[in-house]
């Protein structure tokens, strides 16, 4: 038996909506740098638009600090749905802005797991509606 079919299923959902919950939602840093720490491979890296890339947990709590600091502090960000994902592959649709207020942005994180944890994780931003 090959050692990717004795590994233990992934939780996709439970995976990617602690990732939006602890990493993306979570103002305290201390807590966010344990969740990064426990969700993340050690040597993850993060993809954002247009070309930013952010690499290993250090590189990935940097990047996720700036974005929150340059949000609105009432800014949060939901799931649409759960998150589904096969073959170490998975995806999660979100939207942010205020709670109970008018959405500012969507868009989908596309991660890629390696023993459980992301080890490379793609945002798309969706284009504003015309």
């Amino acid at each position: 038996m090959s050692p990717e079919k004795s590994q233990a299923p992934i939780d996709y959902d439970r995976l990617m909506q602690a990732h939006l919950a602890r990493v993306f939602n979570e103002r305290d840093a201390s807590r966010r740098v344990k969740a990064i720490a426990e969700i993340y491979a050690d040597d993850a890296t993060l993809y954002e638009p247009p070309d930013a890339t952010a690499k290993g947990h250090a590189g990935i709590e940097e990047a996720v600090a700036g974005l929150l600091s340059s949000l609105p502090p009432n800014f949060v960000f939901t799931s649409i749905g759960p998150a589904v994902g096969h073959h170490g592959v998975g995806r999660l649709r979100w939207q942010s802005g205020p709670p109970n207020g008018p959405v500012a942005v969507t868009g989908m994180d596309v991660a890629h797991f390696v023993n459980g944890r992301i080890h490379s994780l793609y945002v798309f931003l969706d284009p504003p509606a015309a």
